[in-house]
């Protein structure tokens, strides 16, 4: 999970990254730059997934990590729900 979300625990990790799941990977790109002008870390630039989806990570200020992702066979929602295909 580490290596996943380009993380090293330094003492703020403790092996948990949240996940934010977006409409396109072009979304995954705009939260990630984002993130970037308000003072994150880009630890993995969004890219294309061994499961078929897109992602990148961004880590916080406090070192925490979050994955921006899409996967095509996820719909979301208006309201942000998630409906599996």
């Amino acid at each position: 999970m580490a290596e996943d979300s380009a993380s090293q625990d330094g003492g703020a990790w403790g092996g948990v990254t949240i996940a934010h799941n977006v409409d396109s990977p072009d979304a995954v790109d705009a939260v990630l730059e984002e993130a970037r002008l308000a003072g994150a870390t880009i630890a993995r630039a969004g890219a294309p997934t061994f499961w078929g989806g897109y992602s990148g990570v961004f880590v916080d200020p406090e070192g925490h990590p979050w994955e921006i992702a899409h996967n095509p066979g996820w719909r979301l929602a208006a309201d942000g729900s998630i409906h599996l295909h």
